[in-house]
């Protein structure tokens, strides 16, 4: 962190940056968190050090620190993504959630056949889900003929 322009949290756990770090954050470090909640970059730590705290612009506050440091905070260290942005656009939302949905169902349906470990999403589902977000956008979609899935699965023709 002495390096650091900016910081980017992405853990999931609290306290990532505690007390410890606090004096070690560059001056003009941007703190932002992407991980978890307003936990994962201490709020207390920075208000334990700071002199003076200023909302410089929106979703963003400079830290006056007792040794002169300016740090700045993104959205109070909420999920930046999510409290300074508008988070994740719906467009992607109903891939996602399908995709979980289907995953899990396909997971219901062949664990018997499945070991205990992580899984790719099978491909099938994969480009289901794309067609039918395709369809709901009104565009259409062509397949690969089996002699053009050969061919880019092969290596024996072209050059």
């Amino acid at each position: 962190m002495k390096t650091a322009e900016i910081v980017i949290t992405v853990t999931g756990c609290k306290d990532v940056s505690s007390y410890d770090h606090v004096p070690l954050i560059k001056d003009g470090c941007v703190l932002c968190n992407a991980g978890h909640f307003d936990n994962e970059i201490s709020k207390k730590a920075l208000d334990s050090e700071a002199v003076n705290v200023t909302r410089v612009r929106e979703f963003v506050d400079k830290y006056e620190m007792k040794d002169g440091r300016m740090l700045y905070l993104v959205s109070e260290g909420r999920l930046m993504n999510l409290a300074a942005g508008q988070g994740h656009p719906v467009e992607i939302m109903d891939m996602s959630f399908t995709t979980q949905a289907l995953a899990l169902e396909h997971m219901v349906n062949n664990h018997k056949n499945m070991e205990g470990k992580v899984y790719a999403v099978p491909d099938h589902i994969d480009e289901a889900i794309a067609r039918i977000k395709l369809k709901s956008m009104g565009i259409e979609i062509d397949s690969l003929t089996k002699e053009q899935t050969e061919y880019i699965s092969g290596w024996e023709e072209g050059t």
